[in-house]
């Protein structure tokens, strides 16, 4: 039940009027099975596994509250720990593991023929599996544990965040499932734009940017280095609308009920640096790999080589979390390495005194962001790409020799082709207006210029969007990037 299909446009509205029909005392009881519903609805088999673990972690988290002995807390956080990542390793690791090391034995001459384990990746793992973690080792910290378990059982599972995020924190969402929500419209108001404007982002923009992107990372060799940079903007931009969009619509979806849940994105393509990047890109990810990951592995409080190291370690492990292939690690690493590399660029800056001085030039400003954002470009080829051999084949052809980039004219440009001799190149020609949009809609959104508008005004917007969204969607609209981590 994808959100940009006919069955979730029955599937939420069912459950928005059950909900705010049924007694206060009754709605997570009917939140946690339209959840199950909703997730069963890929694979009924799913359920099983969500549930055994949500059962697991409910039981065995509060030993770690009761125990008395620093020693027993830790040997039972690492239990906990453990079980959830082993779970995590088994489905979504185990084909990557059992490459790498029929790869290693084929170095020596060992030719190993691996086992067929039929094991399909459950939907939505990764996300839930570093909730049930960071529930674990907050209440390590001293947060009390979830005493009832429908309030437990719903945390991860609530279904506009149990496919892809935002990961929650349970201090921050199980505390609003006690309050006796009452209705209001500006819940319906604030969550339908939001659902809407997902949709605009996922189906007019990243949808059809998806065509080229497709074309042009299945078969790099076709295409001039200025149609493999044009091409890498565009998934730039189409992974962050495709994400972007998502998020919206769970943020929206939860709005319907009353709930909020954290935002996930603040205009990280005006990042000034990479480290700002990180600030304002996945932003429930990087501060659980902030919180769960970087800081117990010692932070930035030892020697720069330490430091260094605790940095490069949580990107690469945070790069291996998206997916078991070797061009995910190789992500995170490239997002470990240019994190250092800035790290180090500063200290010298600072060291010859000039730091503050750049930081006050706005022409130093903008052409940081510009850096910054082709920086990230770069980091994105090998994200994308199928495997380590594609990532080669663009990235070779991106740093062809400039010559490449001078001789050329528009209708020497292959990715003008690919689609319609019309749409496609207007959607190539407007990636620098999808890099304004971001800040205009961040402007409506502060100001909460939807709210102003009447109500006529609201609905012809709504419909003229709707409208589009029918026009302009692709033939075959894929899903969103970040279900299949």
């Amino acid at each position: 039940m994808l959100f940009n299909s006919l069955q979730y446009l029955v599937f939420l509205p069912t459950v928005f009027l059950l909900f705010w029909l049924t007694p206060h005392r009754f709605r997570v009881p009917l939140l946690l099975v339209a959840s199950y519903v909703f997730y069963m609805s890929w694979r009924p088999i799913y359920g099983l596994l969500i549930f055994g673990l949500t059962l697991a972690n409910f039981l065995i988290v509060p030993f770690i509250e009761k125990a008395t002995e620093q020693k027993r807390k830790k040997v039972i956080l690492g239990f906990t720990v453990a079980l959830n990542l082993i779970v995590l390793a088994i489905f979504k690791y185990a084909y990557f593991t059992m490459d790498a090391v029929k790869a290693t034995l084929g170095v020596v001459g060992v030719d190993w023929k691996e086992p067929h384990l039929h094991i399909i990746l459950p939907l939505g793992i990764s996300f839930f599996v570093f909730e049930f973690i960071h529930y674990a080792i907050e209440v390590y910290r001293g947060k009390p544990v979830v005493k009832n378990f429908l309030d437990f059982a719903l945390f991860p599972s609530f279904f506009p965040t149990q496919i892809a995020g935002p990961i929650k924190r349970y201090q921050d969402f199980v505390p609003q499932l006690h309050i006796p929500v009452k209705f209001k419209w500006e819940y319906v108001d604030e969550g339908m734009q939001l659902i809407l404007m997902g949709l605009a982002k996922k189906v007019l923009i990243a949808d059809n940017l998806a065509l080229v992107v497709q074309a042009g990372f299945a078969h790099p060799e076709q295409f001039s280095s200025l149609d493999m940079w044009l091409i890498t903007y565009a998934f730039a931009f189409q992974i962050f609308f495709d994400f972007a969009g998502y998020t919206d619509i769970a943020r929206g979806s939860s709005l319907l009920f009353g709930y909020k849940v954290p935002i996930n994105f603040n205009l990280p393509y005006i990042a000034s640096n990479v480290s700002d990047f990180w600030r304002r890109w996945h932003i429930s990810l990087s501060t659980w790999l902030r919180d769960y990951l970087f800081i117990p592995l010692g932070g930035s409080r030892g020697s720069k080589w330490l430091t260094n190291r605790n940095l490069f370690i949580t990107m690469a492990l945070g790069g291996l979390w998206h997916g078991a292939a070797f061009h995910y690690l190789a992500w995170g690493a490239y997002q470990g390495i240019v994190l250092i590399l800035h790290r180090e660029y500063e200290a010298v800056m600072q060291k010859i005194g000039i730091h503050e001085k750049l930081l006050k030039s706005k022409v130093y400003h903008w052409a940081s962001v510009v850096f910054t954002f082709h920086v990230v470009c770069i980091g994105w080829v090998f994200f994308r790409a199928d495997d380590m051999k594609i990532c080669g084949a663009v990235l070779s052809k991106l740093f062809e020799a400039p010559t490449a980039l001078l001789n050329f004219s528009a209708s020497q440009l292959a990715i003008l082709q690919i689609r319609d001799p019309i749409i496609f190149p207007a959607l190539v020609l407007i990636l620098p207006v999808l890099m304004v949009s971001t800040f205009v809609i961040n402007w409506l959104n502060d100001k909460k210029f939807y709210q102003s508008p009447p109500w006529a005004v609201q609905v012809t917007v709504m419909v003229a969007l709707m409208c589009l969204l029918t026009i302009f969607t692709p033939d075959s609209s894929p899903r969103f990037i970040y279900f299949q981590f």
